[in-house]
């Protein structure tokens, strides 16, 4: 009886240190980004013979397509450069191997001439083929170049019509380059295998999918789309991470944007002067389908490979974006020359493909690296993120560990008298 009295007390003793004990100290922004170049958007249009269906409020999708280009055009910031490119606009004839290379650029991006894009695009008509994944490669071309924001909007009313260039893993090619490039697309058609297809698309790049059915949800949704290109972004870096610490690149405060696959372990290296405390996160981008199931680990580990503190997080069954991330405080030196401490950052998953799914290119990864001044002492959150709860822990150790010794002798002093008495 008395050994559990002590017990119970030394547990809520250790369950209220741990409670009050576990601190993480607050930290600074990562550093500001560099002057972004002008951002850039081009506007994909479908211009397929089905456009000519008269399902569109009355009208024809065209000519909702139309009227919401002028409506966008008008208010496109002067700050975007925008371009129009179109596919299966000009060839009408059967022939597939010629229909599937028709897209063309209608106004080439750079600076707006409001007039001269509204005339161009009064002159088109429906006319051929869905090539959409050959029209996505050329308009990624049409984007290449600078460090803004650049973002293609897709508009379409029916899946691509030129397999086996599947208009999915062209996406996942473009961002496999690292460019920092989003495709947007709009389905003007409500059907399962659009939605599917442009939804994939979309995800890819970390773009979004709308379903339009009205004119005005179109006008509005492709306006918001390209204003939003005008928002000022952080551009992630392309960077390849190895698959030992000796031969990884070396990373500065950044964003960066790699390609891992499936159970793979990726390695980047970070340098952190004494005084300083490096933080970093990861997040993994499931953009196809996968199994149930599965992890992400971020790991801080020296260049012998002893851990040094991780972060890890897990899911279950959503094709979806999992991050985990960590903090490595290092203590400060009295030697002003103490040489930095190169820190090795291990990014691994437990993703696996469902059947049938492609494991190449990897899945999105995107890193983001912040060393900035530390804590005044670094030993206080490097003890397993408890600070100077480890002081307070010890104290109410202390004070259980008395609590429950007293609680015992006057349990047994009561004892004695009952007894007697």
């Amino acid at each position: 009886m008395i050994t559990r009295q002590r017990l119970a007390a030394g547990v809520c003793a250790l369950l209220a240190a741990l409670t009050a004990g576990i601190a993480f100290p607050t930290g600074a922004v990562a550093d500001e980004t560099a002057e972004q170049a002008a951002p850039k958007v081009e506007l994909v249009l479908d211009v397929s013979g089905s456009m000519r269906a008269r399902d569109m409020d009355g009208g024809s999708r065209m000519s909702a397509a139309k009227q919401a280009f002028n409506e966008v055009l008008d208010a496109t910031p002067e700050e975007v450069q925008l371009g129009i490119r179109t596919l299966g606009a000009n060839y009408r004839g059967n022939d597939r191997k010629t229909g599937c290379k028709d897209t063309a650029q209608l106004y080439p991006v750079g600076t707006l001439d409001r007039t001269e894009a509204k005339t161009a695009v009064a002159t088109l008509t429906p006319t051929g083929w869905t090539p959409i994944g050959p029209a996505l490669l050329k308009a990624a071309d049409d984007l290449d170049g600078g460090n803004g924001t650049r973002r293609i909007v897709l508009i379409s009313d029916g899946e691509d019509t030129c397999q086996p260039l599947d208009p999915c893993e062209v996406a996942r090619e473009i961002a496999a380059k690292g460019i920092g490039l989003t495709i947007d697309t709009l389905g003007l058609v409500p059907d399962a295998k659009t939605r599917d297809q442009l939804s994939c698309i979309a995800d890819a790049t970390g773009g979004t999918y709308t379903s339009v059915q009205h004119k005005e949800e179109l006008t509005d949704r492709v306006g918001q789309l390209v204003e939003r290109a005008a928002d000022p972004v952080v551009t992630p870096v392309a960077v390849a991470g190895a698959t030992a610490c000796t031969s990884a690149p070396t990373l500065k405060s950044g964003l960066y944007t790699d390609r891992e696959e499936f159970g793979q372990h990726r390695y980047y290296r970070v340098d952190v002067k004494p005084g300083q405390e490096l933080r970093a996160s990861v997040s993994v981008a499931a953009d196809r389908e996968v199994n149930p199931d599965y992890g992400v680990l971020l790991r801080a580990v020296t260049v012998h490979g002893r851990e040094i503190v991780r972060g890890e997080a897990a899911g279950n069954g959503r094709t979806d974006v999992i991050s985990t991330g960590l903090r490595y405080p290092k203590a400060d030196s009295d030697d002003e020359n103490a040489p930095a401490e190169t820190v090795c950052l291990q990014v691994s998953n437990s993703f696996s493909a469902a059947s049938g799914v492609k494991t190449t290119p990897g899945m999105p990864v995107e890193l983001t690296v912040d060393v900035v001044d530390g804590p005044d002492q670094a030993s206080d959150v490097a003890s397993f993120g408890l600070g100077r709860g480890w002081w307070l822990l010890g104290a109410l150790v202390l004070t259980g560990f008395l609590a429950g010794v007293l609680w015992g002798w006057v349990s047994r002093l009561r004892i004695a008298v009952w007894r007697t008495n």
